[in-house]
């Protein structure tokens, strides 16, 4: 078995002739493509996931939004650099193809395929118990059997069988169980409107780009307006004693909060899925990533610190912290405007996934990775019909049945590792002298005498400072962080490598330290079933590996 052949790369001429023979409608400009991006950042993290993190870090965690985001940055510059170069679909699948070749690329798009499937369905279920509560609001009561997933109702009435002391959520949900209808002996639970909502926006992504274009603009000019107006109004109930202490967990605290905080942030990349169908990609692609995470970071860091001023972290471990510090103060009614746009907002993230979720399988089936009906491109709708359907009913159904918090943190590990594998790319391409072809290139900034001496500033903040082999006991894969920063440090004095590109990997890789092992544990399964599938019929039926062995 040749290694070379795993290695193998696409040229980067090819790719842009592909572009130029895509059968996908070119009709996005700057503007669309940044709303998209918005779209996509702005959903179940702002309306969901920011109160656990408020809950774990207090009010720093506005500080940890800024740092994340700037990780976000330094990754979406390669991005930028890359789709730059490169306008085709495939997002970082097609970026590490041509940079660090064929098994990497294979390995990242099946990364990227849980990424955008998990993201959904934790935006889907997040999305049902807004939806119903915004029904409730109305008068109308859905019926609570088919907004629960199973396994969290059971495990709540076992627990209360136990005699366990349980939060009042749980009880609810025991009483949901016992109550629930039953089909041959068991239990029927589901969460129906998180399937319901995947299945609608399925269809819109099906019928077209233009018509899911319109539909995802209009429903981010609401939200800004909302969110806009949620931290005006709430900024005149803020109380300064809620942010103190401004670190009540200390650093680990927030840091508890990165699972959290960084979903919030995913969803930039998918902009690059959109490649295709863009008028101008190499000018428009760099822009609107820049754009849509400086727009978003600012949003996020205002509603966190008027989150922590309105009412005590501790009160925030809920699942629609905006709507409860409101209906806490007596404003319903605004509660009950942020219910509704909560719905609108995480409408429009379920759309963007699902818009690009289909492209990244229509390029690796394009490439011959996988099988040939997932880049069949429908005649009317000019969208990847096959794909668009199976990226459907692959969210569609987890979402009614599994716990949102089982896969938050999963879906932080994929992306992280998508991102410390573009920055990467762009190392690779810079020291093979490939970026010049880039018409948005990152600024050059010589890391020859600035890793090194950074590394051992930080080793020693490390170990004498913050006690830091207590940390590696507790998370080793901090080890795995240090010796890349090492060898990073080396290779620059070396290849003089570029500061930010090498910023870019630093940051994710110690983000990803802070996850959980449990969830590393499933990553790692989902990749053995990805280079199962890869081994068995991606390698040979790869369109390089017949020009690798002609």
């Amino acid at each position: 078995m040749n290694i070379n052949s795993f290695l193998r790369k696409k040229n980067i001429s090819d790719l842009q002739n592909e572009n130029h023979s895509s059968q996908l409608n070119k009709i996005l400009n700057l503007k669309d493509l940044t709303f998209f991006g918005i779209a996509a950042i702005i959903g179940a993290g702002i309306f969901s996931t920011i109160g656990r993190a408020s809950y774990e870090g207090g009010p720093a965690v506005s500080m940890l939004f800024l740092f994340v985001a700037i990780a976000c940055i330094f990754t979406a510059l390669c991005y930028a650099q890359f789709a730059s170069m490169i306008p085709v679909s495939g997002s970082a699948y097609t970026y590490t193809y041509v940079s660090l070749g064929e098994i990497f690329a294979w390995t990242i798009g099946w990364a990227l395929i849980l990424e955008y499937a998990v993201s959904n369905i934790v935006i889907s279920i997040s999305w049902s118990g807004y939806f119903v509560s915004m029904l409730q609001g109305f008068g109308i009561h859905w019926p609570e059997w088919l907004a629960v997933d199973y396994w969290n109702a059971h495990q709540a009435f076992l627990a209360q069988q136990a005699h366990e002391t349980l939060t009042n959520n749980d009880i609810k949900l025991a009483e949901v169980y016992k109550s629930a209808p039953s089909f041959g002996g068991i239990k029927v639970l589901f969460n129906l409107p998180a399937g319901l909502i995947t299945l609608f926006v399925t269809i819109l992504a099906y019928i077209g780009i233009k018509e899911s274009t319109k539909v995802s603009n209009a429903l981010v000019w609401i939200k800004l307006v909302v969110i806009v107006g949620i931290i005006l109004i709430g900024a005149f109930y803020v109380k300064p004693d809620n942010w103190t202490p401004f670190l009540p967990n200390g650093f680990e605290g927030v840091m508890g909060g990165v699972a959290a905080v960084f979903f919030s942030f995913i969803g930039f990349d998918s902009i690059s899925t959109t490649a295709e169908e863009c008028k101008n990609p190499r000018r428009d692609l760099p822009r609107a990533m820049i754009l849509c995470i400086i727009i978003c970071t600012v949003l996020y860091a205002a509603i966190a610190l008027v989150l922590t001023g309105m009412v005590n972290y501790k009160e925030l471990r809920v699942d629609d912290p905006l709507a409860y510090v409101f209906d806490k103060i007596g404003m319903n009614f605004i509660a009950g405007i942020i219910s509704v746009s909560a719905v609108i907002a995480m409408t429009g993230a379920i759309l963007v996934y699902q818009v690009g979720q289909p492209r990244i399988w229509m390029t690796m089936s394009r490439d011959g990775l996988l099988w040939k009906p997932f880049s069949k491109i429908h005649k009317k709708y000019h969208t990847p019909s096959f794909s668009t359907i199976i990226a459907g009913v692959f969210v569609a159904i987890p979402a009614m049945f599994i716990d949102m918090q089982v896969v938050v943190d999963l879906t932080s590990v994929g992306t992280f590792f998508a991102f410390i594998l573009v920055c990467s790319g762009v190392l690779f391409l810079d020291y093979k002298g490939y970026s010049k072809q880039a018409k948005f290139k990152l600024p050059y900034i010589n890391g020859k005498y600035i890793i090194c001496p950074l590394f051992l500033i930080a080793m020693y903040v490390f170990l004498f400072q913050v006690d830091g082999l207590k940390m590696l006991n507790d998370k080793p894969l901090l080890y795995v962080f240090w010796l890349v920063w090492l060898g990073l440090g080396i290779g620059s004095l070396k290849y003089q490598f570029s500061l930010l590109p090498i910023l870019g990997i630093l940051f994710n890789l110690y983000l990803m330290t802070e996850l959980g092992w449990s969830n590393w544990i499933m990553f790692i399964v989902w990749l053995v079933i990805g280079l199962t599938i890869y081994f068995l019929y991606g390698r040979k039926n790869s369109k390089l590996n017949r020009i690798f062995n002609s």
